[in-house]
């Protein structure tokens, strides 16, 4: 699991057409229409991803994320392995932030959280999605959260019916040698 911030632009003058021997081209001006956040969850093995951009990125966010995770994409396991970096929305704590103490219990006791390294939340292959939709999918502007949602739907259903997996290569061997200054000595 990962998440971004995204700015939300909006063309400050119309476009100008393509015409042969020519793109279409746009003004280098812009107006500003807020921020938001895109959550990403992805089962790279599988080959899926699920994405969605929410108004904001706060603990209560995650944490109804963290539910749908649970009861809609994987209602029927026991435990689910989530790997993710060290932000400070990324404990189990957002889910008693934002559900009744039973509920939130239930939801952490099905939950496996490994927290990537300090300095290495590149780590996680949800990084790696993130990075394949900002050149896939959101290399233009976007003015509001319902088309940036309706593009990354198409891009999430898109990818998962490819089935698209992730060759991860990073070694535990490669991680001791670039890692090295976060081990202790022995």
């Amino acid at each position: 699991m990962d998440e971004k911030p995204y700015q939300l632009l909006d063309h400050a003058r119309d476009l100008l057409p393509a015409r042969p021997g020519h793109h279409a081209r746009q003004d280098s001006e812009y107006i500003r229409r807020g921020t938001c956040s895109i959550f990403v969850w992805t089962e790279p093995l599988r080959g899926w991803r699920r994405v969605q951009a929410l108004p904001q990125r706060t603990r209560t966010d995650r944490a109804g994320q963290v539910k749908q995770l649970l009861s809609v994409d994987y209602p029927d396991a026991e435990t689910v392995v989530l790997v993710t970096d060290n932000l400070n929305t990324h404990g189990v704590a957002s889910l008693y932030e934002a559900f009744e103490p039973q509920e939130a219990f239930a939801l952490a006791q099905r939950l496996e959280i490994h927290h990537t390294p300090k300095h290495g939340s590149w780590l996680p292959i949800a990084e790696i999605e993130l990075s394949a939709l900002t050149r896939q999918c959101l290399d233009r502007r976007i003015s509001d959260l319902d088309t940036l949602n309706t593009e990354l739907s198409a891009w999430q259903n898109a990818t998962n019916t490819d089935q698209r997996q992730v060759d991860w290569h990073f070694t535990t061997h490669d991680a001791r040698i670039k890692l090295r200054h976060l081990y202790p000595k022995n």
